[in-house]
């Protein structure tokens, strides 16, 4: 249930940019017009994050989870049946909002049913959707599109996700929430607000320029109420945001690693299509089969790494995974006008195989020295983290290039500023691969190890319905 739920939602998020031209051309604008069909849907998505602990905590992750799967399915007919673009765009909105939810309570229905231990087995299997989605949505996208139509690009969220739905209201366990204390209807105002602008900023940065008025006033207003919702959080007693749990350094430095090692690792997935058909000229179908075997490479390391978790720990597996995704971005820095396919695709291997270091350990040494009645929270806080470190990724690339590029060539920016943004990215990593290293990692290897521990894990049942 949850992979179908994170695959359907990941390629709902990076197949709708296929369908754009396609779009502007039966609506009759230009591609730039529809601008607001794809910056709605992460705006949208973190600004229903927030809420969304309270509500498996209140109604039980299964009722929420099938809620927001229902409400995204029925936003994708709309999306599909839209006959203008403000239909189009407030269809996604409710996309983005059922997503913003459906994240979280998957996380929080899958953690909470098994323990540490099985944790790092499952996210072996949860690495599978969050690789293949990502590097299958173009190809799916571009047949869907020449094939059928551009509606079909959302339409095909159905066939996946109805008998999904149908399946987890006959055999998913009941979940059952219990009584979080009173709605923290401000922390909600404060917190959506403030993440939907930062996510504006963010993402229309690149687009409209960082100077652009509507960019540094979405940063500026954003930045002031997240400042704002801390401060509120902090001092409430039933916050809607537990951000206390970021007192426990494990949790703390894990999300950091998180937010900061995304940029250098999804800045790479961003700039390689970039190189290949901007800096060399190549096709679309070349860049997309040159980047995919990343995917391969990540899937190989997340089954090594889910043996090697509780010898060697979570501490040494992430900080040699970004230590290896430093190294091999220097690879990719040496690229230029000349340099083969295959050599490219030997580098996004390496590079897969670095990455599958940092996305499973993260995830669950983040969780592993946090109480069963906190995994709703901390789930919730992880989505924030991955979402905001996975906006600024395009972000830094893309000033990156802006900044190694002469103005009279801004539109093509030359080999040599590719090269820049690759080294920049490198630095990232390894900053963050130093810090890694530091990690607090005793408790996660103790819990990992925690093979009979009764308390914390949940009937047999549950475990084989939950997945």
């Amino acid at each position: 249930m949850c992979v179908c739920v994170t695959f359907i939602a990941i390629v709902d998020g990076a197949i709708t940019t296929v369908a754009l031209p396609s779009i502007a051309r039966q609506f009759r604008l230009t591609t730039a017009a529809l601008d607001g069909v794809v910056v709605v849907y992460p705006v949208c998505l973190a600004m229903a994050i927030p809420a969304s602990a309270w509500l498996v905590e209140r109604f039980g992750a299964k009722r929420v989870l099938l809620a927001a799967l229902t409400a995204f399915l029925g936003s994708s007919l709309l999306c599909g049946a839209a006959a203008g673009l403000g239909q189009l765009v407030a269809a996604r909105a409710v996309q983005g909002l059922s997503a913003g939810v459906l994240f979280p309570a998957a996380s929080s229905l899958l953690f909470g049913t098994f323990n540490s231990w099985e944790q790092v087995r499952i996210s072996r299997y949860m690495i599978i959707p969050q690789q293949i989605a990502p590097a299958a949505a173009p190809i799916l996208g571009g047949l869907l599109v020449d094939h059928l139509s551009w509606r079909w690009v959302f339409y095909v969220n159905l066939p996946l996700g109805v008998p999904a739905v149908v399946f987890g209201a006959l055999f998913l366990a009941e979940h059952r929430g219990h009584r979080p204390g009173r709605f923290d209807l401000t922390g909600l105002l404060l917190s959506a607000t403030a993440l939907g602008g930062v996510m504006f900023g963010v993402c229309e940065g690149p687009n409209r320029g960082w100077s652009s008025p509507s960019v540094v006033t979405a940063l500026a207003v954003g930045t002031v109420l997240l400042t704002a919702t801390v401060l509120f959080e902090l001092r409430t007693a039933e916050p809607l945001l537990r951000l206390r749990l970021f007192a426990d350094r494990l949790f703390r430095d894990t999300n950091l690693i998180n937010l900061v090692g995304l940029v250098p690792i999804l800045g790479a997935m961003y700039l390689g299509p970039l190189f290949l058909q901007q800096g060399q000229g190549r096709s679309a179908l070349e860049s997309g089969t040159s980047t995919f075997p990343e995917a391969f490479g990540v899937l190989l390391t997340v089954q090594i790494a889910g043996i090697l978790y509780s010898r060697v720990g979570p501490r040494i597996i992430i900080g040699s995974g970004l230590a290896m995704v430093s190294a091999v971005l220097l690879l990719f820095a040496t690229c230029d006008q000349d340099t083969g396919l295959w050599t490219f695709r030997a580098y996004m291997f390496l590079l897969g195989i670095g990455m599958g270091g940092v996305f499973m350990p993260t995830t669950v040494a983040s969780l592993a020295t946090l109480s069963r009645k906190d995994l709703s929270q901390a789930s919730t806080l992880n989505t924030v983290v991955r979402q905001t470190g996975g906006a600024f990724a395009p972000a830094a690339v893309t000033t990156a290039l802006v900044l190694s590029t002469p103005t009279t060539a801004a539109a093509n920016p030359p080999v040599t500023a590719y090269q820049h943004a690759y080294l920049t990215l490198a630095a990232l990593a390894a900053a963050t691969s130093v810090f890694a290293f530091t990690l607090p990692d005793g408790p996660a290897r103790a819990a990992a190890r925690g093979k009979t521990v009764s308390s914390r894990t949940a009937p047999a049942r549950q475990r084989e319905e939950a997945c």
